[in-house]
């Protein structure tokens, strides 16, 4: 990757030098949004030769992206909804990413899907599946993952004790993907970095800037010092997902595209409260529910309901938590209960939605608009399309530009940490030998950092303390957290332990055993004295006090009143004005 023109270092001074240079020049383009979609944006333009901005008002992933049921797939349901093309679209996005584009964060994931009619259900389910394996192939790759089987009641359990043997007659094992999505987008981003794309998280608009009706730009705060800066760019791409409408009020009038959310709550159990060897697919009256392999973990999600409350923390109830325990029981031979619950976490999804909510059907298609001169909206869509989001929102900036650019090419570009990873990986008892750690942790690193594990090698070859795991959360090695500010943008303690790591979901304890390990390890790249110290330890324990009281009561009013009491970091220097 010779003709990389940055580091891929998302750290402070890295940041702060994005901000400088945002500020300093006018860009081709300013995308506002730091997920999946606007982090796909920032890479499709920056390989396409284009100077590219990106803020984001808190981290990077913090809403939609790192609350998913982290799966790479295609959607069975939409064949049912006979959407051949989004399914084919986003089969073919799986293979792309399996094998070419981040082979080092996506991987293969088996499911089961119980029969539980005889006659006419299973070859209804495996007509399906045939049709859900052919379009996975696309030009120049295979699936990536096996085709689907046909399984007896029996050979199901094998496969699967934990199974109640009178919940089903059969069952047909499948293949999709699954990843860890805010790491996928944080790379995203890193990889944006090294083809010259500015990055910057805590960065809000609170404006756009305007000549006539023609969008030229936006003003942002620097939420980390209060500042406010000017970033001219000649095409402005929101690309804020739930966030959709709030973003086009403030540039005035009614907007093109309207996106209603809809919440879905995941739950985290052990391991070992589940005895299968694969992954559950289960309908449910309204949707799927999945219960997904998840390295020492199991996720077992998601409810689909109406959100009109607080999109930045959207809250579980008791509710939603026994409308997943209560299905998942069904076909367990030993039931969960909520002692059995480590963590859980709600995300919204942008769906589209029409004129008129009534007749209108929502959609995860998705859309991109060109209402004023200068701006581009992108929404709706799912995560495993990011990319054919990205390329196309890309292609109408270009239409504005009224410049020639060369046509998408990310289907080509691999992101940080893929070069090399399967040779690495290849080499990992070698590795393990060298550097003195279990190859267990090798694979780990592997799986998380791909051929990017060197950099955090290097910090334990510099300082040997850190390659010890933390107390409480020993998945994990200290070198990571330093990593995650040196290297991956992380600003505060919640943005390591919900997002960096998932050790807020992944533990019994929620991340507060090793709140005041983690943010002492943070405390030196991120230039924290003892008092910002303390304050990012209380923030996340009010964080999570409040999270766990709104997961006991029951509706979606009582829980949105607890979370959005807890406290926000606030700015080092807080400014007087209000966004406008």
């Amino acid at each position: 990757m010779t003709a990389l023109m940055g580091t891929g270092r998302l750290g402070p001074a890295e940041r702060h030098a994005a901000l400088s240079q945002m500020a300093a020049q006018e860009l081709d383009v300013v995308v506002v949004g730091g997920g999946v979609v606007g982090a796909g944006v920032a890479l499709d333009a920056a390989t396409r030769g284009l100077t590219v901005g990106l803020v984001e008002a808190r981290d990077y992933a913090s809403g939609t992206s790192s609350r998913s049921s982290k799966l790479i797939h295609g959607g069975l349901r939409y064949l049912e909804q006979l959407n051949f093309d989004l399914v084919r679209e986003a089969l073919q996005e799986r293979a792309l990413l399996l094998q070419r584009i981040a082979p080092h964060l996506v991987r293969p994931v088996p499911f089961l899907f119980p029969l539980t009619h005889t006659g006419w259900e299973r070859p209804y389910v495996g007509a399906g599946l045939v049709l859900y394996d052919s379009l996975g192939f696309s030009f120049g790759f295979t699936r990536g993952v096996p085709g689907h089987r046909h399984l007896s009641r029996t050979r199901a359990l094998r496969l699967a004790p934990a199974l109640r043997k009178t919940a089903f007659k059969g069952a047909v094992q499948y293949w999709d993907a699954q990843v860890d999505d805010a790491r996928y987008v944080m790379t995203l981003l890193r990889t944006a970095a090294t083809y010259g794309a500015h990055v910057a998280s805590r960065s809000q608009v609170v404006g756009f800037l305007r000549e006539g009706e023609r969008v030229t730009g936006v003003r942002v705060r620097d939420l980390e010092t209060g500042e406010e800066i000017d970033i001219r760019a000649r095409q402005v791409v929101n690309a804020t997902g739930v966030w959709t409408d709030d973003i086009q009020e403030l540039v005035g009038g009614r907007g093109q595209i309207h996106v209603k959310a809809s919440k879905g709550v995941h739950l985290l159990v052990p391991r070992d409260r589940i005895h299968s060897l694969t992954g559950v697919i289960l309908r449910t009256e309204k949707s799927v529910l999945f219960v997904i392999p998840w390295g020492r973990h199991w996720i077992i999600g998601t409810t689909d309901t109406a959100w009109t409350l607080d999109l930045a923390h959207p809250a579980a109830s008791r509710t939603d938590i026994d409308y997943v325990l209560d299905h998942v029981n069904e076909v367990l031979a030993v039931p969960l209960t909520r002692d059995d619950v480590e963590g859980v976490y709600a995300g919204l999804r942008p769906l589209l939605r029409g004129e008129s909510e009534q007749t209108s059907k929502l959609s995860r298609e998705h859309v991109v608009a060109h209402p004023v001169p200068g701006l581009v909206l992108v929404a709706g869509g799912k995560f495993t399309t990011y990319r054919k989001m990205a390329a196309d929102a890309v292609d109408a900036v270009v239409h504005g530009l009224a410049t020639r650019v060369p046509p998408s090419c990310t289907d080509t570009v691999p992101l940080v940490g893929a070069e090399g990873y399967q040779a690495r990986w290849n080499s990992r008892y070698r590795l393990a030998q060298q550097s003195g750690l279990h190859v267990a942790r090798i694979e780990h690193l592997l799986q998380r950092y791909g051929s990017m594990m060197d950099e955090v090698l290097a910090l334990i070859e510099d300082d040997p303390g850190l390659a010890r795991p933390l107390t409480g959360a020993d998945d994990h090695l200290r070198a990571e957290i330093v990593y995650a500010a040196t290297h991956e943008g992380a600003r505060h303690l919640n943005d390591v332990l919900s997002r960096r790591t998932h050790i807020s979901i992944e533990t019994f304890h929620r991340g507060l055993a090793v709140a005041e390990e983690v943010a002492q390890l943070l405390a030196g790249p991120l230039g924290w004295d003892d008092d910002q110290v303390k304050r990012e330890v209380e923030y996340y324990t009010k964080r999570i006090e409040a999270e766990r009281a709104a997961q006991e009561t029951d509706t979606d009013q009582e829980a949105d009143a607890i979370t959005i009491g807890a406290p926000e970091i606030v700015p080092v220097a807080a400014p007087d004005r209000k966004p406008v």
